[in-house]
């Protein structure tokens, strides 16, 4: 009996033994982040939404970047220098550098990236941000010299922006337009998997040259449309992170002691742009009436749950270069007598179009269709999905568009003034060729952007930006409502993960304890 026990127990031993065995010695560190909406490309310079790049960043590095306060740092550049005259930049890169597939990164890789991203003929998405570019020239291995069309100050901070990303020449070469399946980068973790329908899963990069940066094993990002579905997944673990976090599930998430819900600055604006070529919209009395007729508070309480501040000018603070003003007022009755002036005592009819259909975006579409009704204003909203917008709205240029009253964003993701109006406000930058929806036109404000991008002087740049920023608060061609906050969410145990400014992501030191 007694040899009978000792060989049962032995075998229970040695089973045990064994599956401790099968097990590694840790747990790989895998964390899943849940976003909103899928991926379109993975080639930062074609992509035109914030969130591809963000996750992008995954893989790629560019020569500069920003910090989570979006403060701009070197990444790939070790240091650089501009000619007095603002025409030329020489950068020294890092030497030492692999992309992920084992070839060097060198100043070459500098001069292919910027190449490709400056011709037209590459019809890539991002062109307008490197369109300044002259050439590019190697100056020896390790140093590459650039030269612009013209001075353009805010060039350091286009090289920032996450579409500047430093891909593989060999990469290139292999996978010419279809980079954007099979991305090869610098950074920290290498594609392991895009599955378009499901989720994108990278994992570390073991030639990552700065060393013990990438702490995770593996990183996926997962789209999770459904906003109630997204926040579900933070609670049952499925998650180690979300964002956008719907409002309405912030005090849930508060509650949840596994959970830090987190309120951040922004620098993402939203408002109803006017198209001033169009009646009533050409009337600046029209215009302004509207912003008064909109009760900017009552909106950020409404629709953002309180998760937002009343629109401070046409560029959000925290931009570089943003002037700050004193909200529009909420005054129906100024509204409609404004109206009556403009030769409108009755109101009129009109449309109301959106670039986004989620539940925010709805909320705000019918809170100003009720604003406006009570001043005579008749408002029919039509909420868009991206392929409408791209083709009623991106497409078509002033004699073809039906926009009239459009709600959109924009997010500067340069961290400079630049970048926050030229696109949005300068004549040459209306649909086809930017977003300047109003299709506004000031030939002073033109003037002011384009001087503001020949001198390097800050004391001069304030100034012209200044300008530019008074009159088009005084042109008023949009109704300017809200600069929302970033409301995102991780578990405790999830660490250096950060929503930036621009909806953009930090996660250099992402860890999970």
């Amino acid at each position: 009996m007694m040899q009978k026990n000792s060989k049962r127990n032995w075998l229970i031993a040695t089973a045990v033994v064994t599956s401790f065995a099968a097990v590694p010695a840790w747990a790989a560190k895998d964390a899943v982040i849940a976003v909103n909406s899928n991926f379109t490309s993975l080639d930062p310079y074609d992509a035109n939404d914030t969130l591809s790049q963000a996750v992008a960043k995954s893989f790629y590095q560019g020569l500069f970047g920003f910090d989570k306060d979006m403060k701009q740092i070197n990444v790939l550049a070790e240091s650089y220098e501009a000619s007095p005259d603002g025409l030329t930049y020489t950068i020294k890169v890092h030497q030492g550098v692999k992309f992920q597939d084992g070839t060097d990164f060198n100043a070459e890789a500098v001069k292919v990236n910027l190449d490709r991203a400056s011709n037209p003929d590459n019809r890539l998405k991002r062109y307008n941000l490197f369109k300044m570019i002259d050439k590019t020239e190697v100056v020896d291995p390790y140093t590459v010299k650039i030269t612009l069309k013209q001075p353009f100050s805010a060039f350091l901070n286009n090289l920032a922006h996450p579409a500047a990303a430093i891909i593989s020449p060999a990469a290139l070469k292999k996978y010419g337009k279809e980079i954007g399946f099979h991305p090869v980068g610098t950074g920290p973790y290498e594609l392991e998997t895009w599955n378009q329908t499901d989720f994108v899963k990278v994992k570390r990069f073991d030639g990552y040259w700065q060393q013990d940066a990438a702490k995770l094993d593996s990183i996926t990002w997962r789209p999770v449309v459904d906003n109630n579905t997204r926040a579900a997944m933070l609670q049952t673990g499925e998650a180690n992170a979300a964002y956008p976090i719907p409002y309405e599930q912030a005090k849930v998430l508060e509650k949840n002691s596994k959970i830090d819900l987190v309120a951040a600055p922004s620098i993402l604006q939203r408002y109803i742009s006017f198209n001033v070529t169009q009646k009533p919209f050409d009337n600046l009395k029209v215009r302004q009436a509207i912003n008064y007729a909109i009760n900017k508070e009552a909106l950020v309480k409404v629709a953002f749950a309180g998760y937002a501040e009343p629109a401070q000018g046409p560029v959000p603070q925290g931009i570089d270069y943003a002037v700050k003003y004193q909200p529009w007022p909420y005054d129906p009755a100024k509204a409609r007598e404004l109206l009556k002036e403009a030769g409108y005592p009755n109101g009129f009819t009109t449309t109301l179009w959106s670039s986004h259909n989620h539940s925010t975006a709805q909320k705000v579409l019918q809170f100003t269709q009720q604003q406006l009704a009570q001043v005579g204003i008749k408002v029919t909203v039509l909420a868009m999905d991206a392929g409408q917008r791209a083709a009623e709205v991106e497409a078509k240029g002033v004699k073809e568009t039906g926009v009239r009253l459009f709600y959109t964003g924009w997010s500067a993701s340069t961290g400079e003034a630049d970048w926050a109006l030229t696109p949005l406000f300068a004549s040459q930058s209306a649909p086809p060729a930017l977003f300047n929806t109003a299709f506004y036109s000031n030939p002073q404000v033109d003037k002011d952007l384009a001087d503001a991008l020949k001198t390097t002087d800050r004391a001069e740049k304030t100034r012209l930006y200044k300008d530019a920023q008074d009159k088009i608060w005084a042109d008023a061609p949009w109704a300017f409502l809200a600069t929302e906050k970033l409301l995102y969410a991780h578990g405790k145990s999830l660490t250096g993960f950060y929503v930036m400014p621009d909806t953009s992501f930090e996660f250099s030191q992402i860890d999970l304890k």
